[in-house]
């Protein structure tokens, strides 16, 4: 049995959006929609788009600047960086590498990526997890975001009306005073599907062999595929990260999952049997943000006082790959 391992505590969040935002209506000018059609199949009324050479990068640097303001830790406090990405501005330097020197983390401390979609921040908490509970590194900066609107194809009504930009970031650190605000967290892949939602990288051979055959670097999704999927596999392992932290479902005050589609959320309220008070849903105003909506919908969730701190939450979220996870955790006055 592993002694002496540390428990973790989740200090800061924080997140951020672009100021740009397109409204269905707005997106008739591309194509043959209108506000109903989409709201009625995904509960978006807008979402928040970069302009100009705005970035992720931008994103991650402002949403880990108000973790860390409400971590009240300082950049040079930070041994570690991980960040979560679907598709970053690029595939090197890393995007935490990038989020490290734009906030001045001295000490050439370690900085990577973590792929996992839209799962991301789950994944990257578990990480997070096993290296402060090794003792490794005290205080680690997550960051997880994306500039989808990039990524996908504007002459494609089914995918392009889903997604928008965003990210969230959260300051973790060894509990010093012993209480873990991990109750339970657990991490899934099934990669015989992931051709539900995949994304290319563009490239050719060597000319001296043969040619590859050429794709796009657009998001393609299907749909249906990935609904079936969610609403069949999610709910289990949900229940069963509660029951692993020995509780109910009754017992959680919270549920903040990935924003991903309202009827989506709707099916996983329903299954746990929650009230819409205890569902915390922002879909409406930002659309799909990948790995960034879930902090994106916590801090904004306390923000307009419809979280509490001094409660528990289950995280829980899904993405390409597949991949999909769950987290119980504990939220502190004061991480936002």
């Amino acid at each position: 049995m592993t002694k002496n391992v540390k428990q973790l505590r989740i200090a800061g969040v924080g997140y951020s959006v672009p100021k740009t935002v397109i409204t269905n209506d707005d997106l008739t000018k591309l194509y043959e929609t209108s506000d109903e059609w989409i709201y009625t199949r995904t509960g978006i009324k807008e979402r928040r788009v970069v302009s100009g050479n705005e970035s992720a990068i931008d994103l991650g640097c402002d949403a880990a600047s108000h973790a860390l303001e409400k971590s009240g830790f300082k950049p040079e406090d930070i041994d570690c960086v991980i960040a979560a990405a679907s598709a970053p501005p690029q595939l090197y330097p890393a995007l935490a590498c990038d989020i490290q020197t734009k906030l001045g983390i001295p000490n050439y401390v370690p900085s990577f990526d973590l792929t996992a979609a839209c799962t991301g921040l789950i994944y990257a908490l578990q990480v997070a997890r096993g290296l402060i509970g090794s003792g490794l590194y005290k205080n680690i900066l997550i960051v997880a975001a994306d500039n989808n609107s990039r990524l996908v194809d504007w002459e494609d009504r089914g995918t392009s009306i889903l997604f928008g930009d965003g990210a969230g970031a959260l300051v973790v650190t060894e509990a010093e005073d012993g209480i873990d605000d991990i109750l339970s967290l657990d991490i899934f892949a099934d990669g015989a599907i992931g051709q539900y939602i995949y994304l290319n990288t563009l490239g050719k051979n060597c000319p001296l062999v043969e040619p590859c055959e050429e794709t796009d670097n657009k998001i393609h999704m299907a749909g249906r595929d990935v609904y079936k999927f969610v609403v069949s596999t999610l709910p289990h392992y949900v229940e069963e990260c509660i029951e692993h932290a020995n509780m109910k479902a009754e017992d959680i005050d919270y549920l903040i999952p990935h924003q991903a589609n309202q009827r989506i959320i709707e099916a996983l309220q329903q299954r746990l049997g929650y009230s819409d008070e205890k569902v915390i849903s922002n879909i409406k105003y930002y659309g799909n943000t990948s790995a960034a909506s879930i902090p994106i919908a916590l801090v904004e969730g306390v923000e307009n006082c419809k979280i509490k701190l001094g409660s528990t939450a289950i995280l829980c979220g899904f993405g390409a790959g597949m991949t999909w996870g769950a987290a119980v955790v504990r939220l502190r006055q004061g991480i936002c």
